[in-house]
């Protein structure tokens, strides 16, 4: 019994690990098995340096199967993994971002970082260092930064969503790097709520009508921008 006792807290210890204390990030370790995953993708087919890199959250996760039809003719590197927060990207983009040499970004996080409690200012101070992080390796890297989402689940959050989002756009317009694209506004109905037909049963992920949006407001944007860089794409 005193045996399983100390095991049962071992355990409860090693959860404990990964919580966060209110208003600070959780820790990005638990993340590690996928991104060992991706490593091994890596590893078996290398992606072409110079193509466009899709990070994010589950958001960007659910996306892999119609992103490069929806995004095409560009280049993809798929590297959504769901739960992910504004933190686990700066923490990872040494492993999943910087090795693949991307001549552009698209990000989606913010989401989960405010259903965790995460204030809007160090949501915004992450994002910040995370572009820092990229440029200073990568100055010519450019981002398209998708905002968090409004969903019926989380509508009670969407306020402090909105005040995240602000202070990311306003970041953005400082810099011709950066891209604010609000894939938001056209998820809302006239009275400013979430539109649940855009959602899955569970009201917080997107279904294929959510997918469309995105796609619409997003794809216009990369085209113009992008496509023109695809030619200096090359394979490690």
């Amino acid at each position: 019994m005193k045996t399983r006792l100390i095991h049962l807290v071992i355990i409860l210890s090693s959860l404990n690990s990964f919580a966060a204390k209110p208003g600070t990030y959780s820790d990005p370790a638990k993340f590690n098995k996928a991104i060992m995953q991706f490593e091994t993708e890596d590893r078996n087919t290398p992606s072409p340096a110079g193509a466009v890199l899709c990070i994010g959250s589950s958001s960007m996760r659910m996306w892999h199967g119609m992103i490069e039809e929806d995004l095409a003719p560009l280049t993809l590197i798929k590297r959504g993994f769901g739960g992910s927060n504004m933190n686990d990207v700066l923490h990872y983009a040494d492993r999943i971002v910087l090795p693949y040499q991307p001549r552009a970004i698209v990000l989606y996080e913010g989401d989960n970082d405010v259903a965790q409690g995460v204030p809007p200012a160090k949501i915004f101070e992450t994002f910040q260092a995370f572009v820092e992080k990229v440029h200073a390796a990568l100055p010519d890297c450019r981002f398209y930064i998708l905002p968090a989402k409004p969903s019926p689940k989380r509508q009670h959050l969407w306020p402090t969503m909105q005040e995240a989002n602000n202070l990311i756009a306003a970041e953005c317009a400082k810099d011709a790097r950066m891209t604010f694209v609000d894939i938001a506004s056209p998820m809302l109905l006239s009275d400013g709520t979430p539109n649940p037909e855009l959602f899955l049963k569970d009201q917080l992920h997107m279904n294929r009508a959510g997918y469309e949006i995105w796609r619409d407001t997003l794809k216009p944007i990369l085209l113009q921008n992008e496509l023109k860089f695809k030619a200096e794409e090359t394979t490690e």
